[in-house]
């Protein structure tokens, strides 16, 4: 795409370059794991806080979600820069796959709204608050290279 070319603010959401992306982070993310766990994954829940192993049911997370992210960059950016945004550090995690699915495309702060949900699944919520202000700051900061 030229540089002078302005994106369709108005495509549609896709994930194929998002998911591409998303898959070399998770491939560098776990490598990373197994060297911190000297030949076992070793994550951080960044919800709970809670150490998780590999062969422990988690998954790998969008703090702010790929839908939400491209929706709110798509007439700035191409699909190939905002799948380098959603994949930013900051804004990808491990969490307990239970919370994950219960999630779902949710914002966090409107899950944790539902009743029980933070007890429920040991949410730590200042270590989410955390998590949110990071990646909400790499992303506000994010530069298209």
């Amino acid at each position: 795409m030229s540089t002078l070319t302005k994106p369709d603010p108005n495509r549609p959401y896709m994930r194929t370059e998002i998911d591409k992306e998303f898959s070399r982070v998770k491939a560098r993310m776990h490598a990373e794991a197994v060297q911190r766990g000297g030949g076992v994954a070793l994550y951080t829940d960044c919800y709970t806080g809670k150490m998780l192993r590999g062969g422990d049911p988690y998954d790998y997370e969008h703090i702010r979600s790929s839908e939400e992210l491209f929706m709110q960059y798509r007439d700035r950016y191409t699909n190939e820069q905002i799948a380098k945004l959603v994949n930013c550090p900051e804004n990808v995690a491990v969490t307990l796959r239970t919370i994950n699915i219960s999630k779902g495309k949710r914002r966090m702060e409107d899950w944790m709204a539902v009743p029980g949900n933070v007890e429920r699944h040991g949410v730590d919520v200042k270590l989410v608050g955390e998590v949110l202000e990071r990646a909400d700051y790499e992303i506000k900061l994010f530069k298209i290279k």
